[in-house]
């Protein structure tokens, strides 16, 4: 079945179609963490310099890397769009903008970091052996900057395009030969030396380039390349840029007053909010594939102009994502003892089992706040977007810092303040739809049901 008929049948058969479209795009998006969590136990075997060295390096590049994924979002929006409106010469012409932008950026990054390894690491509070082990591992990692800035861009074009497949094939072939790698190169097998953190950067840097490689390859079948650029083309993807820009950092900047809050409290708090935060983690991962999933098919019936569809399939993906948040719900509240056994010290579970119940509770809430912000991403609605999560963040950062100025901080309380500011979340972007207001791309004055 072709992508188009695949996104046709939706409104038809939506539970199966919407799970063919968001498991391939689950496992594209859990394939890279996994692979970390591997790279973190052979480093964890070489010392507790070298472990703290590779948590330097990838906070750096994991951060940069979030900045500038609005190539990729923007991408899947314009080509879904086009892909809709049956204009594929304008999706190949913005697709292939988007490729030459995310080289030319990940090139300037990566030289940059190469040139100022060393003082980054310093600034991200390094000294000694560590500040040297992150230096050499920046330095020999950010060789693949412009390769992961390939990667993710062409991950959005391939799923503009529908096709959430191929990515998913990539993830895995390039974080099972980064694991090989890693073995190989950090351990030293057969001819190979023994080369400890420049290993797994090298094998890093080495998988992400064959990624990339692959990616083109495959766009270039797929949708083709031109070098016929449009000045607006670009003016549109920078306004997106700047839009996602100012709405991820408010996303890190509550996280980490939450996480500041937390540790602040003393070290039992510190690391029970350490290990709900990293679940939660691996949950985002199946709520931003409903996330992808969403733009990608209301993308496609906004672009073909069929408002009426395009509320509809709103609809029927925010039924599908509330019953995935509800079911993580469901799983963490029968799994507390589990996770209170594998991830936190006896001295904390006291203050881990309460707020755990709390964060568990807001997961079907922080559904509809993920996959709203994918329903918006599909309509191209990014300014909105952005001065939502801004308005959110004011009001969960002040009061997460009143709580803390009065001395009414608490774990349970931290997380009852960030199940809020998801709610928060959650209602900006569903009043959006339902009713929608005046400005909205899918308000019931525009066609709509």
């Amino acid at each position: 079945m072709s992508t188009a008929s695949r996104f046709d049948r939706f409104l038809n058969v939506p539970f199966r179609t919407f799970f063919l479209l968001w498991t391939p795009v689950l496992f594209s998006q859990i394939a890279e963490p996994i692979t970390g969590l591997i790279d973190t136990a052979f480093i964890a075997r070489l010392g507790v310099e070298e472990l703290a060295a590779l948590g330097v390096g990838t906070v750096v590049l994991s951060s940069v890397f979030a900045v500038f994924n609005f190539l990729a979002v923007g991408s899947q929006t314009e080509i879904s769009q086009s892909y809709g409106r049956k204009d594929l010469s304008t999706g190949r012409r913005i697709g292939c903008l988007a490729l030459i932008i995310a080289i030319l950026i990940g090139t300037v990054i990566g030289m940059t970091i190469f040139i100022f390894g060393s003082e980054i690491s310093t600034l991200m509070g390094a000294d000694g052996d560590i500040k040297s082990h992150a230096s050499t591992y920046l330095r020999f990692r950010v060789i693949g900057v412009p390769a992961v800035f390939v990667t993710i861009t062409s991950f959005g074009i391939l799923y503009g395009l529908g096709n959430m497949r191929v990515p998913m094939v990539i993830a895995i072939a390039v974080n099972t030969m980064n694991i090989i790698l890693d073995y190989t190169l950090i351990f030293g097998y057969g001819p190979f030396p023994t080369m400890g953190v420049a290993g797994a950067a090298i094998a890093s840097t080495a998988s992400q380039w064959t990624g990339a490689v692959c990616c083109l390859a495959i766009i270039r079948k797929k949708l083709g390349f031109t070098f016929d650029i449009d000045i607006g083309d670009a003016k549109k993807l920078m306004k997106i840029g700047q839009d996602m820009f100012f709405r991820t950092g408010s996303l890190i900047i509550f996280l980490l007053l939450a996480t500041r809050s937390a540790t602040r409290l003393g070290p039992d708090s510190g690391a029970a909010h350490q290990a709900i935060r990293q679940v939660w983690v691996f949950t985002t991962l199946l709520l931003d594939s409903s996330a992808i999933t969403a733009q990608s098919l209301i993308g496609y019936y906004f672009g073909a102009g069929k408002i009426d569809k395009s509320r509809i399939a709103a609809r029927l993906v925010c039924i599908w994502s509330l019953l995935i948040g509800l079911a993580l719900m469901a799983v963490m509240l029968l799994s507390s003892n589990l996770f209170a056994g594998l991830l936190v010290p006896p001295s904390g579970t006291v203050l881990f089992y309460p707020a755990w119940t709390v964060s568990a509770l807001f997961q079907p809430i922080a559904a509809i706040a993920f996959v709203t912000d994918g329903i918006h991403w599909g309509t191209g609605d990014f300014r909105y977007l952005r001065n939502a999560v801004i308005v959110a963040t004011i009001i969960g950062s002040s009061l997460l810092l009143t709580a803390e100025a009065v001395n009414k901080q608490s774990l349970t309380l931290i997380w009852w303040i960030t199940g809020f500011w998801l709610f928060l979340r959650s209602v900006f972007g569903a009043a959006r739809i339902w009713p929608g207001t005046s400005r909205s791309p899918l308000r019931l004055g525009a066609g709509g049901i």
